[in-house]
Formats: C-alpha cells, structure tokens, sequence
C-alpha cells in the first residue's frame, strides 16, 4: 500500500519573504525583508539599529488596515499575523508612541531630535494645539532649528511663507515668528533650538495627544487622548475632563461604547463615549491600557492583563509588554557611550519641506487636506521641481557631531559674547534636569484645584486634521462627523430634533397619545392583577438602579446553583456510593461525617422516602 503525500503550501510559504517599507519619521524611507513568522520586535529594532537609538522605549511602529483604522504594531506577535488583509509591500511609520514627561531627562541628542520631528508633526496636523503666543514662539524655535540665525542678506522679507507649519498660519502669526526669529532665538544653534522648542512644547495642555474621535452622551464630537498625566477629553477649545492615571480605576469598551471609570472628589465617575466602529473603540482602549500601565506602574512586573469584559461574559484581554516610564528614565541615565552622529533633514533637503509647502503630507499613502484651511493672505506659489526627496540615510549635508547640553551652553555663551552691543540680550535656556524649563508651568496647587474643570487650551477650535487622526477620514468627504453617520439617529440627535421641529413634536405627541390609549384598554381588560405586574415591569425597565439590583441577583442565583451543581452529586458519592477509595474512606470516617450522616441525612431520605411511598400508593390506590 503506497503513502500518499501532500505538499503543504503553508509550510512551503514559511521560507517567503515579504518586502516591509517603514516612513521615519522626517519621511525619508527604509525597508526590509521580513519571514511570515518575523515578530513586530524586529521591525521596531532594525529601525532603531538605523538611527543606532539607545532610549528606544519612547517609539512605536504604527500601520493602517484596510479599513483605514491605524493600529500600533505589537512587538511580541507575528508581523502578518497583525497586517492580514494589508496589500502588499507592507507601509508603517515609526512614530513617538509615549511621550516624555520632561524632555531634559532625555539623556542623547538623538532621541531630543526624534522628538522634535514628531512635535513638528503634530503642530502642523492641528494635534498640538496652543494659543497664539506659544504657537508663534514653537514655529520661530523650527526656523532657527531649520535655518539657523536671520541673515537680512540671505533671507527676503516674508521667508516664513516658505514654511508650512500650522494648519492656519495667519500673516500675523508669521509676523510674531519672524519678530521672535531675529531676536529671541538669534545664536542659537539647532540642537539648542530644538531643546528649547521641546521646554515649551511639554508643558502644553495637548502635548503628546493622539485624538481619538468619539461622541459623547449628548451626541456633540469630543476628542480623547492619553498623556503622561492622565486621561483627557477635549472640546471645542477648551479641556474638559483631565482624569489623573491615580484616579483611574477601569477602562472597559464593549463594541462602540468606551467607559473611563474612576474616583473625582472622592465620588465615583463613569465616563462614557462612542466611537465610529468597534475597531476603534478597541484601539482606543488598547491605547489607554497602553499608557496607563506605562506612566502608573513603577516597575514592568507590575503589569497585569486587563479584560475588557465582566467576570461572567467573554471579551478581550490585553496586556503591556515593554519598559515602563520610570524604568526607561533610568536606563537612560546609565548610557555612557559617546554621543551618536547623525544627519539632520534640512530645509529642502527632505521630503517634509515639499509636503509641507504644498500642504499634501505624504503618509499611508493616503493625501492629507488640512482640517483647518490656510488662511495665509499671501498667494502661494509653486516650489522648485529640481529639490529631490531624500530616501533611506543618503543626504546631501554633511555629517553634523551631536551637541550635548554642555557643548550647547558654550556655544550659546560665545554667541552672546560675539554679540554687537546693540543687539538685545539672547535668552538661553539650558538648565539641569532636576530643574524647571524656560516657562515653568503654572502653581502646582492651583493645578491641582482646576485639573478636573473646563480648561480654555487655545483661541480657536481642537481640531485636528481628520485624515491623520487614528480613524482617518478624508476631510474632504465631511471629516470627523462622517465617522458618526449612520441612517440610525441616535436617541441624543433624536431628542435635540424634538426641541428643535415642532412639526415632529406635535406627530409624536399624537403617537404617544394613541400608545396611551391603547395601553389603558389593555390594562382594563387585563384586570387588576395584570395592571400591577405590568406596572412592576415598567418600574424595573425605567429604573437603571434596579436593573443593576436584578442583574446582581440573577448572577448571584446563577452562582448559588453552579456550587449546587457541584456539592449535591459529590454529597451523594459520598453518602450513598460504596466506592472504597482511599480519600473517601478518610472523609467517611472523620465526626463530623458521621454526625452529620446520622442526625441529619439518614432521617431526611427516611422522610422523603416515606412521602414518595405514600404519593405511590395513592397514585395506585386511584
């Protein structure tokens, strides 16, 4: 008889590679070959092994499915196991993941400089949002950081307008940049620049806010983000829950529906929100998981699994797998390697400067239209077509030596020494760790009293682009409102039309007082008995109290029988089996068995016996 062998293709398909290709962060472009079973860790190091990073615990990989939903890349499962349906060569970004609680703690240049790239994302796709005063003194920090010290010979007077830095850049916002440009900044080199720029950027409301689109109880569009601080939720331009990682005690989601449940002023809070689709209330709560284990827990062995679900019903279970903040802190301040060099993206240099100027930032292959129009009262013209893009690590400048902080204070102190006596004094900020940056933030104490009120963050509106936001939609096709259409209204919208049409009022009214008469001919017939069960339903349907009352019982009922499905058939192995195994010889023979045998057991089934005999007899009889 002859064995018939069957070629596997799964097993033949193992040895196939599979093409990667990674956007970093200034957009230039690196790419991998990875096997079907390459876990996301490898990714994530073949990147930081690029940049020859270190603080490497800060950054993530980030992709997109088909679906648009934009999930990070877990590090301990299988790269295809994750990408599924992903067309082919696979697209991810490298993107900061956690942000730093404070910059100055950063131990290399480097990882400062990553920063600043991804902040320089963030400000121009609306994530980071900050009044005008910040926002002018962020875009001057860029240009000395991109161009270096004004030169009135080099430089035209409107040279801002080459820089598209913010979703609505006003010609009074370029103004107050190049004001702060030619005098505040003037000196500064660019890792001193960036340094800066990262002191003022951290102590923002939004700093490190990935906005997540959700809706609230009353149907209005909130964003949520996580920070290093806690949970936040924003509207219009103004904080309006800032919920402390302390005072966190769950997150939970089940399909669209997202609960923050904590303690504030010693009461309980839940909090709830709905998203667009069930994919990204997941996300979301993945993230929240994510961070809150990362600026909580003081150590990594302290992370436990989190289920998304109560005890009795099946959902999801996730759990954080990397370095927490405090141990990355430390593991930073053990590095004693020299000072990596590394080439910085110059203005024209890389792939950012195009998209930016023409307002079409390329990532996910997807366009990008900013949320927020420009409102740049200049005309914009077109950009030269000879400045190439930059792919992988060739570029055109030459190679720069990082700068520590110390190398920094030098030179910011030979800049001021070199400076003419008419120029105004140059305002350096280069101080230790241990201390506060150039604008420290606001009394601790007050902070602490308002932290859980309204916070106005800004003059205009938290709204960033939607095509960037984790559920990304073209801003063209309606934004982030389209993520929430549905043909179903829900009972929110549904209640404002009420107030808002008196025509559907009135038609309601008319219906309600047609279910009204009708429910009282059926009470009627029903009769008395009827009434009051009916009522009593009514009562436990409108009262969510007593449905949390009812759902308790019933789980505690459903409890009590599963022990008594387990005690009863073991009482009865052991009171009426003659099964002689060791430790039911044990239990048999201890006093208490015997007691409870003889003066209770014997004499119940002589009673139920003698009733079920008595039931026979007269079953017969008849």
């Amino acid at each position: 008889m002859k064995m018939l062998r069957f070629r596997s293709p799964s097993i033949r398909s193992l040895d196939q590679e599979l093409l990667c290709t990674i956007r970093l962060l200034d957009d230039s472009e690196i790419s991998c070959s990875i096997q079907r079973d390459t876990k996301g860790q490898f990714l994530l190091d073949h990147v930081c092994n690029h940049y020859n990073l270190l603080e490497r615990d800060y950054f993530g990989i980030r992709y997109v499915d088909p679906e648009k939903q934009r999930h990070w890349l877990e590090p301990n499962k299988p790269v295809m196991r994750q990408m599924k349906t992903a067309q082919q060569p696979f697209t991810m970004c490298f993107r900061v993941k956690f942000y730093p609680h404070e910059p100055m703690k950063i131990k290399e240049e480097l990882t400062r400089y990553l920063l600043y790239l991804q902040l320089k994302r963030d400000i121009y796709h609306g994530r980071l949002l900050c009044p005008f005063v910040e926002a002018a003194y962020l875009g001057a920090c860029i240009i000395q950081a991109e161009l270096g010290d004004y030169d009135q010979e080099e430089h035209p007077s409107d040279y801002i307008r080459d820089f598209k830095l913010f979703p609505k850049q006003s010609l009074k916002l370029e103004r107050k940049i190049m004001e702060i440009h030619k005098t505040e900044l003037r000196g500064q080199c660019s890792a001193l620049a960036e340094l800066n720029m990262l002191q003022r950027a951290f102590i923002l409301e939004t700093y490190g806010v990935d906005p997540h689109p959700v809706k609230d109880f009353t149907g209005s569009t909130a964003f949520l983000g996580f920070t290093a601080t806690g949970f936040v939720v924003f509207q219009g331009n103004k904080r309006i829950h800032l919920l402390k990682w302390a005072d966190v005690s769950k997150l939970k989601f089940e399909g669209k529906t997202f609960y923050v449940i904590g303690i504030q002023k010693e009461k309980k809070l839940v909090l709830t929100f709905h998203t667009s689709t069930p994919a990204a209330c997941k996300h979301l709560w993945k993230c929240g998981v994510e961070n809150q284990a990362f600026y909580k827990c003081a150590k990594s062995s302290q992370i436990k699994t989190v289920s998304s679900s109560n005890i009795f019903f099946k959902g999801s279970r996730f759990r954080y797998s990397g370095k927490v903040a405090k141990e990355v802190i430390e593991a930073s301040s053990k590095i004693q390697r020299d000072p990596p060099e590394f080439r910085r993206a110059r203005f024209g240099q890389s792939r950012s400067f195009n998209s930016l100027s023409h307002k079409n930032l390329i990532m996910n292959m997807e366009p990008l239209v900013p949320a927020l129009p420009s409102t740049n009262e200049y005309e914009e013209t077109a950009l030269d077509n000879g400045v190439a893009p930059v792919k992988d690590s060739v570029s055109v400048s030459p190679h720069i030596p990082s700068v520590t902080l110390k190398d920094a204070e030098s030179h910011a102190g030979d800049a001021a020494t070199q400076a003419p006596a008419g120029d105004p004094p140059l305002h350096v900020s280069m101080e230790p760790s241990h201390l506060r940056p150039q604008t420290p933030k606001a009394n601790d104490d007050a902070k602490e009293d308002e932290s859980s009120g309204p916070l106005t963050i800004s003059e205009l509106t938290y709204s960033p682009c939607a095509s960037m936001l984790p559920s990304p939609v073209e801003d063209s096709q309606g934004g982030v409102d389209l993520l929430f259409s549905s043909p179903v209204q829900s009972p929110a919208r549904l209640l404002r039309e009420l107030h808002a049409d008196p025509e559907i009022q009135a038609k309601l009214e008319a219906e309600r007082e047609r279910d009204r008469a009708y429910e009282r001919t059926r009470l009627a017939a029903r009769g008395r008995v009827g009434g009051v069960l009916s009522s009593s339903l009514r009562l436990l349907s409108s009262n969510q109290r007593v449905n949390a009352c009812v759902l308790g019982v019933a789980r505690f009922v459903a409890v009590v029988m599963g022990v008594l499905f387990v005690t009863v058939p073991t009482l009865l192995l052991l009171l009426e089996s003659d099964i002689d195994v060791s430790f039911l010889h044990e239990i048999r023979q201890t006093p208490e068995f015997e007691q409870f045998h003889y003066e209770y057991y014997c004499p119940l089934r002589r009673w139920v016996l003698c009733k079920l005999s008595m039931a026979m007899e007269n079953l017969w009889s008849d």
